[in-house]
């Protein structure tokens, strides 16, 4: 007895129970945590229905007009975490600054950073979205919070997890054992494991990137696409297909179900950005949950979660997923350095053709 489906609260309370004496607000803040994505998942549900699709009149901190459910989901990962006294202070994507914990209120002795509404640019027509998170110990519990606080390399994470609202309301997380996956069950309004111990296969035929960014891209990036692209008559010697849903949670969950790789790297689009995607919200979690199931997760250069972040709106290149790809393509970043050359010709006769070593 006892033994049937398993909820998230007993899920959250066991491993809680694993560690030494356990007070609660672990659980209780991941809780606190997944009910906002349910009320997220509700409203991104109903949609034009409640008046939550176009843009709000304001943009985010990267000068990025919001969407109404920017502000909406914002609003709710605040409100359902804020009061219950298991948090020092929290971080947005969609806020320049941290947000204290009232004085109202007990603080606890965990950070919570979040990005309340990943691919927001698809919600109007209706693809997929999500939630990212991630939870740091605060170094000075009951001090006023401080912008250096926040200020961990990804290793430093306690959790990261993320909520994927596609066909079904999809809960993701890992606490450094192992990545976990819970479906919202809308009759009994609770999440229940339904993806235990998920895998992320070492190899893959499935590469995901926006093309369009082609012409900004480095030589070894240039280089791993071209390889794909010529499938069996080329190099690798088998066939790829290629995917880009533009929501980071969407692509991370099909690479965790059926393997894959995900490149979103260094461009020179904008020389004064090293990446595109925010290390705190979006890359240390993502690569938390990444290398929990076994894949890796990188700049090209490097791993993501020892990158120290230097602000809290650093960004980042992000390349994750299946290990061997991520080798690979690693690889070809220092073949790069080396030969320190920055053209990359994939004619026949190239210095990388059958003709030469």
């Amino acid at each position: 007895m006892g033994e049937g489906r398993k909820t998230l609260t007993r899920y959250t309370i066991e491993q809680e129970h694993q560690h030494p004496d356990p007070t609660g607000d672990f659980s209780g803040l991941l809780n606190a945590v997944a009910t906002a994505a349910k009320i997220i998942a509700n409203q991104v549900n109903k949609g034009a229905l409640v008046g939550a699709l176009g843009s709000a009149d304001a943009l985010n901190v990267r000068g990025e007009v919001q969407k109404r459910l920017d502000v909406i989901s914002n609003e709710v990962m605040i409100g359902e975490t804020e009061w219950a006294g298991h948090l020092a202070a929290m971080a947005s994507e969609e806020m320049a600054e941290f947000y204290p914990i009232p004085a109202r209120y007990r603080r606890g002795k965990y950070l919570l950073v979040f990005d309340p509404l990943d691919g927001s640019s698809n919600i109007d027509v209706n693809i997929s979205v999500g939630t990212i998170f991630s939870i740091l110990h605060s170094p000075r519990p009951g001090a006023d919070a401080r912008v250096e606080d926040f200020l961990q390399p990804g290793v430093e994470q306690v959790c990261a997890g993320f909520a994927l609202y596609g066909p079904s309301t999809v809960l993701v997380l890992t606490t450094g054992s192992g990545v976990d996956g819970f479906t919202l069950d809308r009759d009994i309004g609770a999440f229940v494991l339904t993806h235990p111990q998920m895998r992320v296969s070492e190899d893959t035929d499935e590469f995901a990137i926006n093309s369009s960014n082609e012409r900004f891209w480095e030589p070894p990036v240039r280089r791993y696409v071209q390889e794909c692209l010529d499938g069996r008559t080329g190099a690798r010697g088998k066939d790829f297909n290629m995917r880009w849903v533009a929501s980071l949670v969407a692509e991370a969950f099909r690479i965790l179900t059926r393997g894959g790789v995900f490149l979103y790297p260094t461009d020179s689009k904008d020389p004064d950005k090293a990446g595109r995607l925010r290390l705190m919200y979006e890359g240390n979690p993502i690569a938390f949950i990444i290398e929990q199931a076994g894949g890796l997760a990188s700049t090209g250069r490097g791993r993501v979660m020892e990158v120290v972040p230097d602000g809290l709106h650093q960004q980042v290149p992000l390349i994750f997923g299946s290990r061997n790809e991520v080798r690979r393509i690693e690889e070809y970043h220092r073949d790069h350095v080396e030969a320190g050359d920055d053209h990359f010709d994939s004619s026949l006769f190239n210095t990388r053709s059958l003709f030469h070593p």
